[in-house]
């Protein structure tokens, strides 16, 4: 039986893995979150650790407020950068496999075809810059480990996109949202469910491999939140609008599409399209 130590449990992913984890009787999951684990303090992580065999850490946690990290620079870059070279030295020291969760966000969104995962990175937020940090932390001091980039990402848990435009749609007679940043949503559930089919299916490399997940297809911001709205049969009127009409502390990438072939062939998984995916969303909201 597998010891996994999830960490950021209290998030949308970290959520998912939990209602995800009762298929999964061969693993035993610890949950943890900044309460019961503080990762950024390597002595607390230590001391964890001397009590337990962890065969992998699934890091959920992440400083994910985009705008306000261009304000609260030291904590992000702490949670997001220092807090993951703190886990990838305990897995080194304990012979465990450590999966990270990154971001489309380390691209700057020029490059108009889906981004590779050896493609050129090039934040153009600080929350982006960190997360970046994070990456290059982790590469330099694990030595078995996964980098799974996401974008988008949703789910019936914590605050996202989907639950945003439900609640101010419902208010309103009508929202603007940006029509020229492109990208792919990603539904948290589709994501734990790759993360636990990896774990089932693992072979110990001593390597650090990058992967691509999010949903198919490709979508604006304004086509999301049009399908939201017409899904959920609310009244309201969704505008079309420019970046430049919607300033923002943080700049974001206006094309962020990932190329997740490498993913689907090494674990042999379809992933499902996007729409579908918001649409089990909501059936899970709504039960």
């Amino acid at each position: 039986m597998s010891e996994i130590l999830i960490t950021g449990s209290a998030g949308q992913l970290g959520n998912e893995i939990s209602k995800l984890s009762v298929n999964y009787p061969q693993h035993h999951f610890i949950f943890t979150d900044v309460k019961e684990l503080n990762i950024a303090k390597q002595k607390d992580i230590e001391d964890f650790f001397n009590k337990r065999k962890i065969d992998f850490i699934i890091n959920c946690a992440a400083y994910t407020n985009v705008d306000l990290a261009e304000k609260e620079k030291k904590l992000s870059t702490l949670i997001n950068s220092e807090a993951v070279k703190n886990l990838a030295q305990i897995s080194a020291q304990n012979n465990a496999t450590l999966i990270h969760i990154s971001t489309d966000y380390v691209f700057d969104g020029r490059n108009y075809k889906p981004y590779n995962e050896d493609d050129r990175t090039n934040p153009i937020s600080w929350y982006g810059k960190t997360k970046l940090e994070g990456e290059i932390q982790l590469k330099n001091y694990a030595k078995d480990a996964i980098i799974i980039r996401t974008s988008w990402l949703y789910s019936e848990f914590g605050k996202n996109f989907v639950k945003t435009i439900i609640k101010y749609a419902q208010e309103r007679d009508f929202l603007n949202v940006v029509s020229d940043q492109v990208g792919t949503p990603t539904y948290a559930n589709d994501l734990a469910n790759t993360i636990l089919h990896i774990i089932s299916n693992y072979k110990k490399t001593n390597s650090i491999q990058t992967y691509h997940f999010s949903n198919e297809g490709i979508i604006s911001w304004y086509d999301f939140a049009k399908t939201i709205v017409e899904l959920k049969n609310i009244d309201c009127i969704i505008n079309p609008i420019e970046t430049k009409d919607y300033p923002t502390p943080a700049a974001r990438p206006i094309y962020s599409v990932l190329n997740k072939t490498k993913i689907k062939t090494d674990y042999d998984i379809v992933i499902p399209y996007w729409r579908d995916s918001l649409i089990d969303c909501f059936y899970n909201m709504d039960l």
